[in-house]
C-alpha cells in the first residue's frame, strides 16, 4: 500500500493567506511565504496553494508569487486558481510548481485536462471537485469558488476527469469546509470507489481521527486540511504519528533528525 499523504492547503487572497467556513474565506492567517517555510522545516508530504480569487477576477495565476514560494518549498507543490490554458500550466511548472489543480476549467473546458496530461503527464493534473449537499442528501459540484452549480455529481465529474487524463482528484465538501467536524465520508468513499486514481479528501478535518476515518472508511489516498493546522495545535507530523499508530503507512522523519 502506498504511503498516506497529509497535505496542508494554503488559500491565497489579496496578497495573503485566508481561511473561513463554507468557502467564506475572510479571516487572515498570515504570510504565504512564511507558511511555506514553516511547512518545509516540518517536512510535510506536499503543499496545495490555491489562489481563490483568480478565477472570479478573470485573471491568470500570479506567476511571480508562485516563483517566490517555490524557492522556499522543499516538497511537491500543487498550484491552482486562474488556470485556463496549457501555457498557464507550462509557466507554473517553470516557476516551480510540481502539479496544477484545475476546478472551473475542468468543467468549462474539459479538453484542457487531456491537453495538459498529454504534454506534461497525468501525474501533473489534479482535478479539484467542490460540492454541496442539499437537504435531501444529493451532492452537486460547484465551480467559481463554490458559487456556480454544474448539475454534475462528484462521481460523474471524477469519472470524467479520470477518462480525460487526470492523475488525481481533490474532493472538497463546501459546507464542511472550515467546520472541523469531520469529512463527508460517504462522498469520499463513493468517489474513491468510482475511480482508479488517487483521491485527496478535503473539507472538514478537525483532528487526527477525522483524517484516519477519511482513509480507513472513505478509502482516500491522502488528506488535505487547512483550518486544523491554522487554528489548532495539531501538526501534520502529529497526524501522521496517529495514523502510524493505527497501522496505516505514512512517511515519518528520521528519528535522528530534528523536526521543527
Amino acid at each position: 500500500m502506498l504511503k498516506i499523504r497529509i497535505i496542508p492547503i494554503l488559500l491565497y487572497k489579496n496578497f495573503g493567506l485566508v481561511k473561513g467556513v463554507g468557502f467564506d474565506s475572510w479571516r487572515r492567517t498570515g504570510s504565504a511565504l512564511q507558511a511555506v517555510m514553516v511547512y518545509s522545516l516540518r517536512g510535510v508530504d506536499e503543499l496545495i496553494f490555491l489562489d481563490i480569487t483568480a478565477t472570479g477576477e478573470g485573471r491568470p495565476p500570479d506567476f511571480e508569487v508562485v516563483d517566490d514560494l517555490a524557492d522556499e518549498c522543499f516538497m511537491p507543490l500543487t498550484v491552482g486558481g486562474g488556470i485556463r490554458t496549457v501555457e498557464d500550466v507550462h509557466q507554473l511548472l517553470m516557476k516551480g510548481a510540481d502539479k496544477v489543480a484545475v476546478n472551473t476549467a475542468a468543467v468549462e473546458n474539459p479538453q484542457l485536462i487531456t491537453d495538459v496530461a498529454r504534454r506534461f503527464g497525468s501525474q501533473c493534473v489534479v482535478v479539484s471537485i467542490d460540492f454541496r449537499t442539499d437537504a435531501a442528501g444529493n451532492r452537486q459540484v460547484y465551480t467559481h469558488s463554490g458559487t456556480r452549480s454544474t448539475g454534475l455529481t462528484p462521481v460523474q465529474l471524477a469519472r470524467r476527469a479520470e477518462e480525460l487524463g487526470a492523475g488525481e482528484i481533490l474532493l472538497t465538501s463546501i459546507e464542511r469546509d472550515g467546520a472541523m467536524q469531520g469529512y463527508d465520508l460517504e462522498c469520499i468513499r463513493q468517489v474513491s470507489e468510482a475511480v482508479r486514481i488517487p483521491v485527496i479528501a478535503g473539507g472538514g478535518a478537525g483532528n487526527a481521527r477525522h483524517v484516519y476515518e477519511a482513509i480507513s472508511e472513505g478509502h482516500a489516498s491522502a488528506a488535505a486540511a487547512a483550518s486544523m493546522f491554522h487554528f489548532t495545535e495539531v501538526t501534520p507530523l502529529e497526524v501522521k504519528q496517529y495514523l502510524h499508530g493505527q497501522g496505516l503507512p505514512v512517511r515519518l522523519p528520521d528519528p535522528a533528525a530534528r523536526v521543527a
